[in-house]
C-alpha cells in the first residue's frame, strides 16, 4: 500500500489510461462488463457537487475579508478575472464549433443507461427563453435548489451569503469559520474521491477503447490537443495582451519571472499547491508589492480559473457533438455564464475541473455520459489548465499593481538581469 501511494497519482492515472486502452482493444465490447466501477467513480464525482461549490463559492467571496478592500485593487482584479474568464469560456465554445472533435464519436451507441439521449432531448425541448432563464436564477428554496442540483440558482444564493458574511462584518465571523473550514472538508473529500481516479479510468478507457476501438481515441487525442491550444492561447494572447497594454511591461520578462510557479503548476496540477511558488515569484521576479501579491494571488487562487473555464466550453461542445445534442444561443450563453461561476466555485486541486461540468452539462441537456468519455484523459489535461490558471494569477496581480503604483519595475528588471 505504501509503494501505491509513494507513486504520485498522475504518473499512476496514465499508467491506468495506458493499461485501460490495453485492455480494451484485447478484450473488445466485453470490457463493458468492468465499467460499473467507473460508474462508480462518476457517480462520487456527481456526490461532490453541490457541497464543493457551496462552501467554496461562500468561503471564496468571504476571504475578501472586507468590502472596502474592494477599493482600487479589489474591483480592478475582480473585474479582470470576470472578463478574462467570460473571454476564456467562449474561446473554448468557439474552439469546440470550429475543430467538432466531438463529431468523430457516436455516442448514441455507447451510452451508459438507455434514457440518457431521450432525457437530453427531452431538455431541447422544454428550453426557455431568455427571460425565464433569468427568473429561474433566483431560489425559490434553497433547500430544494441542493437536492434537485439546480446549479444557477445555488450560484447565486452561495454569493449572496457570501456577501451577507462579509456585511456582518464581526458577526458574520463565526459562520465564515465554519464555510471556511467546510471549504478545506470538502478539499480534502475531493482529494479521497480522486484518489480513485486510476481504477476509474482504467475501467472507463477499457470501456472506452473496447466499445468504440481506435476512432474514440482519436477524438479524444484531439480533444487533448486543442485543450493545450485554447490553454496556449489564453496564454500568448489575452495574458501576454495584458502585460503588454495593461501592464506596460515586457511580455518575455513577465514570463521568465514565473517560469518556478509554472513548472510546479504544470507537475502538481494543483492551484493551492503552487500558491506560495506563485507569491515568490510576483512578489521577488515581478516587483509586485506584498499586500498586492498576497491579496490578488490568494483570491485568485479561488476563483481565477481561466484554463477550466475553456475546458469546460470545450468540453460541453465535445459532449454536445458526441451525442447530437443541438444547442441554442441561450445555452451558448447558459454555458459562459456557468463555465465563469463554476471555475470560481472549482477548488485549486487536481481533478476540480472534473466535477464542475456536471453542473455545465445538466444545465445545458448534454448527456453526463460525456464525462465518462473525458475522465481517462483529463489529468493530462488538468495540468495545462493549472498552468494557466496559476500564469492568469500572476498577470493579473501585475496588472493591477502596475495601474495603482504598486509595482517596483526597477525590481523586475534587476531580477531579470541576475
Amino acid at each position: 500500500m505504501k509503494t501505491w501511494f509513494a507513486i504520485p497519482l498522475w504518473q499512476r492515472v496514465i499508467a491506468a489510461l495506458v493499461l485501460g486502452v490495453i485492455v480494451g482493444f484485447v478484450w473488445g465490447p466485453g470490457a463493458e462488463s468492468i465499467k460499473i466501477i467507473g460508474d462508480i467513480f462518476i457517480a462520487f464525482i456527481k456526490m461532490l457537487v453541490v457541497p464543493l461549490i457551496f462552501f467554496s463559492l461562500v468561503a471564496g467571496v468571504a476571504s475578501i475579508g472586507d468590502l472596502r478592500k474592494l477599493g482600487s485593487v479589489g474591483w480592478r482584479a475582480l473585474l479582470l478575472f470576470v472578463v478574462t474568464g467570460q473571454m476564456a469560456v467562449w474561446l473554448g465554445l468557439a474552439i469546440g464549433s470550429f475543430f467538432t472533435p466531438g463529431s468523430r464519436i457516436d455516442g448514441s451507441t455507447m451510452a451508459l443507461d438507455q434514457g440518457a439521449l431521450e432525457n437530453a432531448q427531452a431538455r431541447q425541448e422544454q428550453a426557455v427563453g431568455f427571460r425565464d432563464m433569468i427568473l429561474e436564477v433566483v431560489p425559490d428554496s434553497p433547500v430544494q435548489v441542493m437536492a434537485d442540483v439546480n446549479v444557477l440558482p445555488l450560484i447565486v444564493f452561495s454569493l449572496l451569503i457570501g456577501i451577507g458574511i462579509l456585511m456582518a462584518k464581526e458577526e458574520g465571523k463565526p459562520v465564515l469559520a465554519i464555510f471556511e473550514s467546510g471549504s478545506v472538508v470538502m478539499q480534502k473529500v475531493t482529494m479521497i474521491v480522486m484518489e480513485l481516479t486510476p481504477f476509474g479510468v482504467f475501467a472507463l478507457m477499457a470501456w472506452v477503447a473496447g466499445t468504440l476501438g481506435l476512432q474514440a481515441l482519436q477524438a479524444l487525442g484531439i480533444l487533448v490537443a486543442l485543450n493545450y491550444f485554447g490553454c496556449l492561447l489564453i496564454i500568448g494572447l489575452i495574458y501576454a495582451g495584458m502585460i503588454k497594454f495593461l501592464a506596460k511591461l515586457p511580455v518575455i520578462d513577465f514570463f521568465r519571472g514565473i517560469t518556478d510557479a509554472i513548472a510546479v503548476s504544470y507537475s502538481t496540477a494543483s492551484s493551492n499547491a503552487t500558491l506560495p511558488v506563485t507569491l515568490r515569484c510576483a512578489e521577488r521576479n515581478l516587483g509586485v508589492s506584498k499586500s498586492v501579491a498576497a491579496f490578488v494571488i490568494s483570491l485568485g487562487a479561488t476563483i481565477n480559473m481561466n484554463g477550466t473555464a475553456m475546458y469546460l466550453g470545450l468540453a460541453t461542445i465535445f459532449g454536445a457533438q458526441a451525442f447530437g445534442v443541438d444547442l441554442t444561443w441561450n445555452d451558448y450563453f447558459l454555458i459562459s455564464i456557468l463555465g465563469t461561476l463554476g471555475a470560481i466555485g472549482a477548488a485549486g486541486i487536481p481533478g476540480a475541473g472534473l466535477i464542475m461540468m456536471v453542473l455545465v452539462f445538466g444545465a445545458v441537456g448534454v448527456p453526463l455520459e460525456t464525462i465518462a468519455l473525458v475522465a481517462g484523459i483529463d489529468r493530462i489535461m488538468d495540468m495545462m489548465r493549472t498552468t494557466t490558471n496559476v500564469s492568469g494569477d500572476a498577470a493579473v496581480a501585475v496588472t493591477v499593481a502596475s495601474m495603482t503604483g504598486e509595482l517596483d519595475r526597477a525590481e523586475m528588471i534587476s531580477a531579470d538581469d541576475v
